[in-house]
């Protein structure tokens, strides 16, 4: 029996780790995506309702809006309400499916250079209020980080269905899921106590699929239902993106993988 609890066995990265990380999934992103003719990004992403260059207009207005609160925050000036946002979407809505995804790429890119151009002083120093939480670099890198990771899979799986979440998203993003466990989370039908343990990296993890949904680090499985898969699929679930036909080899005692599936339905 195993302890690999965040705690014990992982350290907690710098702003430097997280910003190349920004900087891989980006230049990842390039590499997918600049090939690609309009019909192409006109066609299917793993999101049903969205085109690829639907996808990449959301990374890409995601992108200006957290450039925004960025400079917000360095000015020590007011972020951006959420009646700045509808025109921001609208525009991005408005472009050709090329400009979609030449100017996802490109406003992403601004995104991750002055991220890059940050100096010590300003990655330590910065505070700012975004969406009900009130970060720091690391937090608006590892915020941005997430729905960067699984967006861009959202496109990448469309080009390649064996395409996963790359590895050091993974592995900066596993310690921090709790929280969006208990936002993505619903109710299970039959509410349970799961251990959790994932590989790559191995983390222990007790998930409580009652109201509300939550995850806690556990030291060791107990005797009850528990989910062993790879922690590139455990994240996927939680985003709502572990459909049977991109589903690893998992091991589930008294955990029915539908179930969890509804209770992850996605977002």
């Amino acid at each position: 029996m195993r302890s690999s609890t965040k705690g014990i066995n992982s350290v907690e990265p710098t702003p430097e780790t997280r910003i190349s990380a920004r900087r891989h999934k980006h230049d990842a992103m390039r590499t997918n995506v600049e090939p690609l003719s309009e019909d192409r990004l006109t066609q299917g992403s793993y999101c049903t309702d969205w085109s690829i260059a639907q996808v990449l207009s959301h990374l890409g207005s995601g992108a200006e809006i957290f450039g925004l609160f960025l400079e917000a925050g360095l000015n020590g000036a007011e972020p951006p309400g959420p009646d700045a946002f509808p025109q921001i979407w609208q525009a991005w809505n408005e472009r050709s499916p090329q400009a979609q995804a030449t100017d996802a790429l490109a406003t992403d890119e601004v995104l991750v250079k002055r991220l890059e151009s940050l100096t010590p002083q300003e990655r330590d120093n910065v505070r700012l209020q975004m969406f009900g939480m009130d970060l720091d670099v690391t937090g608006l890198t590892r915020l941005r980080l997430g729905e960067h990771a699984v967006h861009s899979w959202d496109v990448a799986v469309a080009l390649d269905p064996a395409a996963t979440v790359a590895a050091d998203a993974v592995n900066l993003l596993i310690d921090h899921i709790g929280p969006l466990v208990g936002r993505a989370g619903t109710q299970a039908a039959s509410p349970q106590t799961i251990h959790v343990r994932t590989t790559d990296p191995d983390r222990d993890f007790t998930l409580d699929t009652g109201e509300p949904v939550r995850l806690a680090e556990a030291a060791n499985a107990s005797d009850g239902p528990r989910l062993t898969l790879p922690a590139e699929a455990w994240l996927r679930l939680v985003y709502g993106r572990l459909d049977a036909a991109h589903t690893p080899h998992v091991e589930a005692v008294g955990v029915n993988l539908d179930d969890l599936r509804q209770v992850f339905p996605g977002f």
